[in-house]
């Protein structure tokens, strides 16, 4: 197979002189001269904002840079410079560039960058205005509140060779009116630094006006609801109910309430039955994320009410969090790289393979580099720490639980407000037998947000350890069905072989995609205390021959009895001695 050219994240910025050719006719050597003297501005602007020029094409300039907020800062000061260069020109002589940024992956081959980033970048400068600048939708959103610029949304632009329309916004280049100026005649919703969706309210299909306190009802759960999700902003209830009963274009209502999702449905009752339907919409391309119908009996109105609330909700979340991991190069950063970094690393993370595990912690340890304040960053580096520990990948392993914990201590003293990060320490907790403050650490994780699955199934962890595997095993379904595509078969199996359900741990272990040598040791024991001694055998077997293959050169059949009990910190005896005795039975004692 091919290898594939290397990609990044960039901001990108095009910039091209409007009319070059009017101008070299009329004033051929009086244009080269003040052009010469432009781009040496231009580059020594882009520069100064830790930029680079990729290269000149004539009268173009084509930069990268490693943050938006760099490359639109640096995209004014240019334009903000030429136009006093130029003030005491007359027109005619005027050379104007025109400014395009976009942010999004290109191809990097040798010094120079391709791709659709580019080419967005270069058709959005030819929708600027001479000495303006026009930015694409992923720079507005990342950009937010950062500078202090206004910007006029442009709406979906059809531009050449480009298969979808581009949503653009023009630049104004004047600050802002300080208070007491006057207000504009209208206003600019600023897109929040985070997903941003608002619930219309649902369609009262029953046919009964009487009936619309139940639609009214369901909408209102559903916005408080998500207003619960700290990684999502929610527009208010107010401002979503002005749009009842019209019909509005979705891109409208994404123009007027900021927002980048939409949500909008129907409720429709009839006899002893309720139908709900829901929609997730994307404003800026229009397309439907994620559609669904749920079909109740009406026995108790409340009830079907708050069953379809938290199932509607539950859903949304995880298609929004889907939809954020295969959009995540337009997040929001300060730092483009560092965040592109922290996205790899996490790729890596979740494979849990030997190979994958040094290229996370790498990527997670740069990523730390270029920001040394990055409490996520800290939270995955105390992940593949505590993956190189559990699963004995790593050569050190003392020095890796202690770059757990420390790693996971860092994260939330950075940012004690986000559920990944107390959910990372509260892991620590856990596996230093510190379980109150575990507990402490992983509840303060759910209040932030309720719906945190990987903040669920570190709970359903510390459930089995303390002794409440059924209750761990509620937990885990809970996260399967917020994130249907979330991979907690691990979680599950284990909890099940603590709560003494043999085959329900089986299956589930089993399910796991790519299962490494820790995988095998639980579904051996799991097989070995449900009587089936041959398949525990063979499960044995293989955990042998995967600890070899992980292990390399270093490889030695394990003492597993040994190396599981220290990294399953019971709270009871009687719980550690149920494990020691399924792994004797399997024959890994």
């Amino acid at each position: 197979m091919e290898d594939r050219l290397p990609r990044k994240l960039a901001a990108i910025i095009y910039a091209d002189v409007a009319g070059y050719s009017r101008l070299t006719g009329e004033d051929e050597e009086g244009t080269h001269r003040r052009l010469s003297e432009y781009l040496d501005l231009i580059s020594g602007a882009i520069e100064q904002h830790e930029g680079r020029v990729v290269h000149y094409a004539g009268d173009a300039v084509l930069a990268e840079f490693g943050t938006v907020t760099e490359a639109l800062t640096s995209a004014s000061a240019i334009q903000r410079e030429l136009a006093d260069r130029n003030q005491d020109l007359p027109d005619e002589r005027k050379v104007q560039f025109r400014i395009g940024i976009n942010l999004g992956e290109v191809i990097v081959d040798r010094e120079d960058i391709y791709g659709d980033g580019v080419n967005v970048a270069a058709r959005l400068e030819a929708l600027a205005e001479p000495g303006g600048i026009c930015i694409s939708d992923a720079v507005r959103t990342a950009v937010g509140k950062k500078l202090d610029l206004d910007y006029e949304d442009m709406g979906e632009q059809e531009v050449k060779n480009i298969a979808e329309p581009v949503r653009a916004y023009r630049v104004a280049m004047e600050t802002r009116e300080e208070p007491g100026g006057v207000p504009p005649d209208k206003p600019v919703l600023e897109l929040p630094d985070k997903p941003s969706i608002a619930v219309l309210p649902l369609t009262n299909m029953s046919g009964h006006p009487e009936q619309e306190y139940f639609s009214d009802g369901i909408t209102e759960d559903i916005i408080t609801e998500l207003s619960r999700f700290r990684d999502l902003s929610v527009i208010a209830r107010n401002s979503s109910f002005t749009f009842k009963g019209k019909s509005v274009a979705v891109s409208e209502i994404g123009s007027k309430l900021g927002v980048q999702y939409v949500v909008e449905g129907s409720v429709r009752k009839a006899g002893n039955r309720v139908r709900i339907t829901a929609q997730l919409i994307d404003v800026g391309t229009g397309d439907h994320i994620w559609a669904d119908r749920y079909d109740r009996e009406l026995e108790d109105i409340f009830v079907v009410q708050d069953e379809v609330v938290r199932t509607v909700t539950a859903t949304l979340i995880g298609r929004v969090e889907q939809v954020r991991r295969d959009r995540a190069k337009y997040k929001p950063t300060s730092n483009l790289e560092a965040y592109d970094c922290l996205l790899r690393g996490r790729e890596h993370f979740f494979r849990w393979t030997p190979a994958d595990h040094p290229m996370a912690r790498g990527m997670f340890e740069r990523a730390i580099r270029l920001d040394p304040n990055y409490a996520a960053a800290y939270a995955g580096l105390a992940e593949t720490h505590f993956q190189g520990w559990h699963a004995g990948w790593s050569e050190a392993l003392d020095r890796s639980f202690a770059g757990f914990c420390e790693n996971a201590e860092k994260s939330v003293a950075l940012d004690e407000t986000d559920s990944r990060t107390l959910a990372v320490l509260g892991a620590a907790h856990l596996f230093r037998r510190e379980f109150d403050q575990a507990r402490s650490n992983l509840d303060r994780a759910l209040r932030l947000n309720p719906i945190d699955t990987r903040a669920l199934a570190q709970m359903a962890r510390y459930d089995m350890l303390v002794g409440e595997a059924e209750r761990g095993i509620q937990r885990v379904n809970e996260a399967s069905h917020i994130d249907p595509f979330g991979k907690f078969g691990w979680y599950l199996g284990q909890a099940n072989y603590a709560a003494r359900r043999y085959d329900e741990a089986i299956s589930a272990l089993k399910s796991v995609r790519n299962p490494i040598a820790l995988i095998y040791v639980w579904i051996a024991a799991s097989y070995a205390q449900a009587g089936r001694e041959a398949e525990a055998k063979h499960a044995a077997q293989e955990c042998v021959l995967t600890t070899e293959a992980e292990l390399g050169v270093r490889a030695e059949s394990r003492n597993w009895h040994e190396f599981l009990i220290q990294r399953w910190p019971f709270k009871h005896e009687e719980d550690s001695e149920h494990l020691r005795e399924g792994l004797r039975k399997a024959g890994l004692g």
